[in-house]
């Protein structure tokens, strides 16, 4: 039932995915589709969606971050923290059908999965401000 709702079930598990396929992509300096491409398990549509979407919008979402961080480089940023804000990012801009609450929890979510201590906090504020501009919230 849970994956009738935007964000919840099968697509959390969808941002996983697309968070390791374009996590590896950054560390190999490598592409989204070799990446794709080399996997032997089969992946979600919706990360495939995901991955393949921050790759072809990676300048327009940087730069988009990057009006957003203050005092801060984009480039400074940890990779999975510049991985999770571009995903939610692409999310803000691309897909309208899911709600901003649930982009903005399910990236606080992976940064407190997946990254430092004060990751959570500092994306959160971060993609307020993005999603501020991107979707007038």
């Amino acid at each position: 039932m849970t994956d009738s709702v935007p964000g919840l079930g099968r697509r959390r598990e969808a941002r996983e995915e697309a968070l390791a396929v374009l996590y590896e992509a950054a560390v190999a300096s490598s592409t989204v589709e070799s990446i794709l491409d080399g996997r032997t398990v089969e992946f979600d549509d919706y990360a495939i969606a995901m991955a393949l979407g921050v790759d072809a919008a990676r300048e327009s979402i940087e730069s988009l971050i990057s009006r957003n961080l203050k005092s801060w480089r984009i480039g400074r940023m940890a990779v999975v923290d510049r991985v999770i804000a571009s995903m939610a990012t692409w999310e803000l801009t691309e897909r309208a059908d899911v709600p901003t609450g649930v982009i903005l929890s399910e990236a606080v979510e992976l940064a407190t999965q997946y990254s430092g201590e004060d990751s959570p906090k500092f994306l959160n504020g971060l993609l307020r401000a993005v999603s501020d501009e991107a979707r007038g919230d």
